[in-house]
């Protein structure tokens, strides 16, 4: 039998706003943070890859409230690289997730496409988004339902997350976000596959909030104000998958995400890892360094490390679980382990820089990195150390499991501490 024509398919990933990124500080002082890169691509791209290989993908909408300019260069990139159409849109105004769907639902509907993704930017994973469609397609109802992608947290921390609860037909019953006690440890994924039926739930709610007279009556999100309306209905599914899922809150968690985009690199296209050989550093597991870094033979870099664009690295360095953002001179002898060195920045000769191991059970791949407070009984909690654009740490000095912001001299060593 020939196959059946794929059905047309649209991916919205909605990238949040520059306010949002503060737990991303001070990264996200230069870089919105769904351009940051990890595993040497702007962590969005990862989400438009996944939905660039779903056959029938008519276009990736990004809706955020980002300027325009921030976007347009990477848009227009990888629309050429990933031949699939890319737009972003802009709101003007912060409208919550579902009243952002809701205000471009035009743009969403054109082409008339049969379903469409909807995935939460700060999210790391081995999206399962042709899984998600063909549970879909194979419900007798699935013209007009909705599929939520779940994993299976730890029973311990499952509060931090939506937890669900479904029945035999893994229609969705309950939802509860960031629950006080236990109720499941099946969660929300951020990651969903609507069919234009949601935005009738959609403007029911806005009307509703608009008749109560309810300030912000645009802002209405998916988690509080929509899957209620579409539990009370039976229309939502769960999908319960146990691929790699992690959110990408915190800078620690993006080294976590690089460790794993590194991973599934060297299973799926090893040939854009660093394979080592003549000429090349001493390359430990799974690396991957740009075409225009200047690296000496006698250094040692990987595992887990992405080294950025025109960096120079000098004899003797040693650089693990660690990203390198763009333009970083590391002297001889420099050693960074767990960290995040900011652009432009600099490390002088046998200066160190180091955070704490990014603590997941390694074999356990389902175990997020749960977000730890920044702070605990007035100290810092140890966790990677960042170090933010163009800092420059001078020779022998130590940085360890701190934060320095942009721009700073770092003179003497520093541990458990935010220089400011």
């Amino acid at each position: 039998t020939a196959m059946a024509e794929p059905q047309p398919v649209k991916g919205v990933i909605l990238v949040g706003a520059p306010k949002l990124d503060t737990r991303f500080r001070p990264l996200s002082l230069n870089c919105p943070k769904p351009l940051f890169p990890i595993a040497g691509r702007p962590l969005v791209y990862h989400q438009i890859a996944a939905c660039a290989k779903i056959p029938g993908m008519q276009e990736v909408i990004l809706i955020g409230q980002y300027a325009d300019s921030e976007f347009a260069d990477f848009v227009a990139a990888t629309s050429r690289e990933l031949n699939v159409t890319v737009r972003y849109l802009r709101e003007y105004t912060s409208l919550g997730t579902a009243g952002g769907l809701y205000h471009f639902r035009d743009q969403i509907t054109r082409g008339s496409p049969a379903w469409f993704f909807v995935l939460h930017v700060d999210v790391c994973s081995d999206f399962p988004l042709a899984e998600l469609i063909e549970f879909q397609a194979a419900r007798a109802d699935a013209a007009t339902s909705h599929t939520i992608m779940s994993v299976k947290a730890r029973n311990d921390q499952a509060h931090f997350y939506g937890c669900l609860i479904s029945d035999e037909k893994n229609r969705v019953q309950h939802f509860v976000e960031k629950p006080k006690s236990f109720v499941s440890n099946s969660i929300n994924c951020g990651v969903y596959l609507f069919t234009a039926g949601i935005f009738d739930n959609i403007r029911d709610v806005f009307l509703r909030n608009h008749d109560r007279g309810v300030h912000d009556s645009e802002e209405i999100w998916i988690e509080k104000d929509i899957i209620p309306g579409l539990i009370g209905a039976q229309s939502l599914f769960i999908l319960q998958t146990d691929v790699f899922w992690s959110q990408i809150k915190t800078a620690a968690a993006a080294l976590y995400a690089n460790r794993h985009y590194l991973s599934t690199y060297a299973k799926n296209t090893p040939e854009l890892l660093d394979a080592g050989g003549d000429g090349h550093p001493t390359i430990v597991g799974d690396v991957i360094i740009h075409e225009s870094a200047d690296i000496d033979p006698s250094a040692k870099i990987g595992p887990n490390v992405s080294i950025g664009p025109g960096v120079r690295v000098k004899a003797g360095a040693r650089v693990r679980d660690s990203i390198v953002l763009s333009n970083v001179s590391l002297d001889e002898h420099s050693v960074i382990l767990n960290s995040i060195v900011g652009w432009n920045s600099h490390v002088g000769p046998w200066g160190r820089v180091e955070g704490e191991n990014v603590g997941v059970n390694p074999n356990d791949p389902s175990t997020p990195v749960a977000t730890k407070p920044l702070f605990s009984g007035g100290k810092l909690v140890a966790s990677i150390t960042i170090i933010g654009d163009g800092v420059d740490v001078a020779s022998e000095v130590i940085v360890k499991n701190s934060i320095v912001l942009p721009h700073k001299q770092m003179g003497k060593s520093t541990h458990n501490e935010i220089v400011l």
